[in-house]
């Protein structure tokens, strides 16, 4: 077991040198169907990739082209549903999936991940888990109403540290937040103090900002790792830019996120 995470953990670091090396850590625009919320429809971690089973080549086609030779694309379904990103929730570690999963999609869900993951299936109330849930590879932000037994097996399936918390006075963190080990941003509206506060808990830089066009629905349009982003069709090219500084996708570095974040303030207010 040692020796195949050994193995996951060097290929990682040889993609990542890949795309550093070869200035291909970027954000991506794309939409499916017609719509831009593509975080409902899609699940991106450092370990693999889970898009819908649909007629919609464009889409997959975006994610096949950018991440295939990394890691793995696989198509599903969550319960018969194409809404995958919104039910459940995952990263390098694990899958957790709701109970309305089938038992095939299950198998389907084993038989094509890396072994490396694992993944439980869950009875929660709270069914959306990826509304309820944002979490990188080693913390995980959760409404605060799941289940104490949920948030058992999430600590163990993802090996993540788990808080209870709100933004901007909304319970549904994963549809208002993005988080990767490199950094976090947040609905728009959350005060500066509680960024403050948030990012000295999770030990990690975050930034309030806007997706698709003035969105704080965050999580809903947009799916990023440590090395690559996808965004919704209408996100706006200073949207990118304060993706791909917080999240350390360009050479832009952190320098400018204040700057941007004054460009986004004043659009969203003008």
């Amino acid at each position: 077991a040692s020796l195949a995470s050994g193995k996951q953990w060097y290929q990682r670091r040889v993609r990542e040198h890949y795309y550093i090396t070869n200035n291909l850590r970027m954000a991506l625009r794309t939409q499916f169907q017609n719509s831009s919320e593509i975080g409902v429809f899609s699940k991106l971690t450092n370990s693999y990739c889970l898009v819908p089973v649909a007629e919609c080549e464009a889409f997959y086609s975006v994610f096949e082209g950018e991440l295939a030779d990394f890691i793995k694309v696989v198509h599903t379904t969550i319960g018969g549903c194409r809404i995958i990103g919104s039910l459940c929730v995952g990263n390098k570690n694990g899958l957790l999936v709701p109970t309305s999963t089938t038992d095939k999609e299950l198998q389907h869900l084993r038989n094509s991940l890396p072994d490396s993951v694992k993944i439980a299936r869950v009875e929660e109330r709270l069914s959306a888990l990826g509304n309820v849930v944002a979490c990188n590879d080693y913390v995980a932000l959760v409404h605060p109403d799941l289940d104490r037994e949920t948030e058992e097996v999430l600590a163990d399936t993802l090996q993540v540290e788990v808080f209870r918390q709100t933004l901007a006075d909304q319970v549904l963190v994963g549809s208002y937040c993005a988080l990767t080990n490199q950094g976090g941003m947040v609905h728009p509206k959350t005060p500066i103090e509680d960024q403050d506060e948030l990012s000295s808990l999770l030990q990690l830089p975050l930034v309030a900002g806007t997706i698709n066009r003035g969105s704080g629905a965050i999580g809903a349009g947009l799916v990023v790792n440590d090395w690559i982003a996808f965004c919704g069709q209408d996100t706006t090219a200073t949207e990118i830019s304060l993706v791909e500084s917080i999240f350390k996708l360009s050479d832009k570095g952190p320098n400018n996120i204040n700057q941007m974040r004054s460009v986004l303030v004043e659009s969203m207010t003008s």
